[in-house]
């Protein structure tokens, strides 16, 4: 049956309603940063860019890097967003945008996050590169959709008994066969990775609006199970993760440790460790089929 107009948005030239693009538009294998400047970041180092556009934070562009066709697209910041995105890129891929029915063969997308984030573990330097191999959700997007047999309940279980969560968490992994290309590089950092809602209260920033859950970072760093650690906290990963497995894509989150949230450092030069994080992602996406 095919979807209503209501459900599938399409602006006037047929292209999906808040990314503003068609299915001819994107690559297999997509990049998602959450700044729109640090789209241009990325391209740069292509040989070529055919397409461009931009809608709202969403900007996008598809190239070539080394022979390898990809599209770069900007999420803007959480998971919120991260729901739109993944939602509407899916659509382009597996369904047939004039009959509104699902393509008869389904086609898995790559999305590798080039982000950045904060450690709360005090041995995990500024600067250094962390690749997620599992993501917790203290958000509340994945409690809106089915299908969550991949999460890990003895995790959330434990998650629950140690935290004075508001929430209750959700857990996704990466992508076995993406983690396997990129965590080959001896300087990368293995982590599992915890996404929250918001920049100030939900990461234990106590500015003039005081948190809630005091010492939510010590709270955070302190969990603890099997091999398990929390190390770092950004804003997109655990959506990513999620809507993948549930839409039946590939995933891995690469991120930039900007500040450590245990020492109070912050990077010197964070474009620069950015650029760097960018270069070490393109060096092996290459490898992605």
């Amino acid at each position: 049956m095919p979807f209503e107009p209501s459900e599938l948005i399409l602006n006037p030239d047929g292209s999906i309603y808040h990314l503003h693009l068609k299915p001819e538009h994107i690559a297999p294998t997509i990049i998602t940063v959450g700044d729109p400047e640090r789209v241009e970041m990325v391209t740069s180092f292509f040989d070529s860019v055919e397409f461009k556009t931009q809608k709202r934070e969403f900007h996008t562009q598809t190239g070539t890097f080394r022979g390898k066709r990809i599209t770069v697209i900007s999420t803007g910041i959480g998971t919120d967003n991260i729901d739109i995105v993944l939602n509407e890129l899916d659509a382009l891929a597996n369904i047939d945008l004039e009959t509104r029915v699902v393509n008869p063969v389904l086609s898995p997308l790559n999305f590798i996050r080039i982000g950045t984030s904060g450690a709360i573990q005090k041995d995990i330097p500024v600067d250094s590169f962390l690749l997620s191999e599992t993501a917790i959700g203290l958000d509340s997007l994945l409690h809106y959709y089915e299908n969550l047999q991949f999460e890990n309940q003895e995790i959330i279980a434990e998650l629950k008994q140690q935290l004075p969560l508001p929430i209750s968490p959700y857990v996704a992994d990466c992508d076995p066969v993406l983690k396997t290309i990129f965590s080959e590089a001896s300087e990368l950092i293995l982590g599992t990775t915890a996404t929250n809602v918001g920049f100030y209260a939900p990461q234990g920033r106590n500015l003039r609006a005081k948190p809630k859950a005091g010492n939510l970072i010590e709270k955070l760093a302190a969990f603890n199970y099997g091999h398990i650690k929390i190390t770092n906290l950004e804003m997109e990963t655990s959506g990513i993760y999620g809507l993948s497995k549930i839409l039946g894509h590939r995933a891995v989150s690469l991120n930039a440790i900007l500040a450590n949230r245990a020492t109070g450092e912050f990077s010197k030069n964070p474009e620069k460790t950015i650029e760097k994080l960018i270069k070490f992602a393109l060096d092996r996406i290459i490898s992605v089929s």
